[in-house]
């Protein structure tokens, strides 16, 4: 029996001869010979060929004609594949832009399903608007941050001049440019000084190029470090020459079934010839071809698997002394008189939020990236607690579309604006991206501050597994901050006071921490003093605002006591009556990577927890409203925990009212507390 004729499919492009094959495939369980011919923009040669190929094509594609005009190969008639439609009736002639939309469309929904906010906000340049059509409309299901470098806004009026209603504004928009040359009208339709400066600025500054390589290579651009570049039909070649620029992710949305490299309207036209001749598939049909042939988009690292996400975070200055930080105020504040500094200050509260600094080089020990953006709001604690909360909200608002126009995914609140209203939760029911003040980190953080503390001092045992050989108590342990510090002191102390005045609750808890960890021995009382003088540790988080919490000189030499309230429950003064014992007001987070951030007041590379939290959330892909309101919950404070060490955060250094405590600073007070042990004075 005689072998069956391979079916022949025609690809004519006019783009250059380069990239023609001729070869023999088998494609849905059929042997094909697939033929591409360039043309390098000559469309009477790309009409001649198609007429030539249709006595034995079973089907003819036809693309390139935005590619060549990209390249100034081509400034003719953009309606070419009609024209051949019309001259060949009889064999199927397609540009693929059926099976082109369902693939963008698909490659698009699947990295956002398999990777979660991927294109949450990503800022995203278009090259060649008309070809991504489908990419650019799902697209903007996830992202606003959106713009087209595309010179073919002419093609785009000339196609709707057929339309109803808008055809006449589009011809009048187009009568000035039909009055000029045809030379100049191929300038303006070709990528310009203009559209070549414009897509290498927005390329240097976005996420994700949507484009062809042809339009990369067209727009002349170099600056895709880090970038996702969403396209179709890359050959081997090209991906490396794309990894080569440092290319994160390359989204091919057309499949390579073959060793040939093959756009979707050469696979589309193979569809065709398997159905009918009548020149288009049926939605059914399409999406049955797709499934029978295994068809999927790709997911290509030239450079390995990565994934970079983004985070902005709200900071603020503290005191007029953080004015010195910024010019021209620095230059101010050198020489204004106290009254003119108190007037900028109320000033500042009022001032855009803006940019302080680009952080960059976080990696995690998995391959997960991150940058972000430290974002300045004017008002210092004094201004933003003499204001209405809606003042601060405002604010914040503001800095948040900033931080969406930057591109990020979350955004983390600093300082005293977590603490203003509601805590978060009305800014994060408003902004555009989730919310997170960072308290969760921040309370695992000033514990295990706290834990560092003890064994830098030196003054009572822990064992090899960090369980304290001695006791524990924590004041206002009925809070939402106290509670959670309670159960993690439960895992790593023998002894464990409960303090608060709300008796009930206190029983509540004492009952739940017993059932959870058996081993703990566990306490209550109503107020603190009376056990105080036993206590290696305290932990303190009433947010008293100034009351008084407990008396500091009924404290053990050598305690440890931790202040993870905000606002402080300890005062500096009072911190100063006791220079045996060790306050802590919280624990800083050396960031994984080589981090490159600007001056925040602490060691090169470390962040406060709550700026930990929101680099957290951005390594793990978690956009979320991770931790908002007053109400921090113990489940999401050992998750944060846990994804802290997963993404390599260590503690750095230890703080108090004076700043981060030095070895020096910490092994005199272990000298004062052993003097006062000993009986001698206690307090020098």
């Amino acid at each position: 029996m005689a072998r069956q004729a391979p079916l022949v499919v025609v690809h004519v492009s006019l783009m250059g001869p380069e990239r023609d094959y001729d070869a023999e495939v088998t494609f849905l369980e059929r042997r094909f010979r697939i033929v591409r011919v360039g043309t390098s923009g000559d469309a009477e040669a790309a009409e001649s060929l198609a007429k030539a190929w249709s006595e034995q094509a079973a089907a003819i594609a036809v693309t390139g004609v935005h590619e060549a005009q990209v390249l100034g190969l081509y400034d003719g008639d953009p309606q070419l594949l009609e024209r051949i439609q019309r001259a060949i009736p009889t064999v199927p002639v397609t540009d693929g832009v059926a099976l082109r939309n369902v693939l963008q469309e698909w490659a698009i929904r699947r990295v956002q399903t398999e990777m979660p906010g991927f294109f949450n906000n990503a800022r995203t340049v278009v090259l060649g608007g008309l070809n991504h059509a489908r990419s650019i409309r799902i697209l903007r299901e996830f992202t606003p941050n959106m713009e087209s470098a595309d010179p073919a806004l002419l093609d785009l009026l000339e196609r709707l001049v057929s339309v109803p209603l808008v055809g006449k504004a589009a011809d009048l928009g187009l009568w000035p440019v039909r009055q000029l040359p045809d030379s100049v009208q191929s300038l303006l339709k070709a990528p310009g000084p203009v559209s070549r400066a414009f897509a290498r600025r927005a390329a240097r500054d976005c996420d994700v190029v949507v484009a062809t390589y042809d339009e990369l290579t067209g727009f002349g651009l170099e600056d895709l470090a880090g970038k996702t570049v969403v396209t179709s039909a890359i050959s081997d070649e090209q991906l490396a020459e794309l990894g080569s620029r440092g290319v994160d992710l390359v989204l091919d949305a057309t499949p390579q079934p073959f060793d040939v490299t093959v756009e979707a309207a050469a696979l589309e036209a193979m569809m065709l010839a398997t159905v009918d001749r009548s020149g288009r598939l049926a939605d059914d049909d399409l999406l049955d071809l797709i499934i029978a042939a295994g068809l999927e988009p790709r997911l290509l690292y030239p450079n390995g698997p990565r994934r970079k996400s983004r985070f902005a975070f709200v900071i603020h200055p503290l005191s007029q002394q953080y004015f010195r930080k910024v010019e021209p105020l620095a230059t101010i504040s050198k020489v204004a008189p106290g009254p003119v500094m108190d007037v900028l200050e109320k000033a500042m509260a009022y001032t855009p939020p803006f940019t302080y600094s680009h952080v960059t080089g976080i990696r995690s020990p998995t391959g997960a990236e991150a940058e972000g953006w430290l974002i300045t709001v004017g008002g210092t604690p004094k201004e933003l607690m003499a204001h209405s909360p809606e003042f601060t909200y405002s604010r914040l608002l503001a800095a948040a579309e900033t931080a969406r126009k930057l591109g990020a995914q979350v955004m983390g609140l600093g300082a005293f604006t977590k603490v203003v209203g509601d805590a978060g939760v009305t800014v994060a029911k408003r902004a555009p991206l989730p919310i997170t003040t960072g308290n969760s980190y921040s309370a695992s953080g000033a514990l295990w501050a706290a834990q560092d503390a003890l064994e830098r001092l030196g003054l009572v045992e822990v064992d090899e597994g960090g369980r304290l050989r001695g006791a524990a108590m924590v004041v206002g342990a009925t809070g939402a901050i106290g509670s959670v510090c309670a159960r993690l002191l439960a895992l790593s102390s023998d002894e464990l006071w409960l303090v608060s005045p709300e008796a009930a609750k206190l029983l509540d808890l004492k009952h739940d921490i017993e059932r959870e960890h058996p081993r703990a021995q566990v306490h209550v009382a109503a107020t603190p003093d009376g056990h105080l003088g036993e206590m290696d540790l305290v932990v303190t988080a009433t947010s008293g605002a100034g009351k008084r919490v407990l008396d500091i000189m009924a404290v053990k030499p050598g305690a440890v006591i931790t202040d993870v309230a905000r606002p402080l429950d300890l005062s500096a003064d009072d911190v100063a009556r006791r220079p045996d014992v060790l306050v802590v007001q919280s624990g800083e987070i050396e960031l994984p990577g080589e981090v490159r951030m600007r001056n925040i007041g602490l060691p090169e590379g470390v962040a406060y927890a709550c700026l930990a939290e929101t680099v957290v959330l951005a390594l793990e892909g978690r956009y979320e409203s991770f931790t908002v309101g007053r109400n921090i919950e113990w489940p999401k404070v050992k998750e944060i925990y846990k994804l802290g060490r997963k993404h390599g955060m260590k503690l750095a250094t230890i703080s108090g009212v004076g700043g981060v405590f030095t070895d020096d600073d910490i092994a005199k007070i272990r000298e004062l507390a052993l003097v006062a042990r000993a009986g001698g004075p206690a307090r020098p």
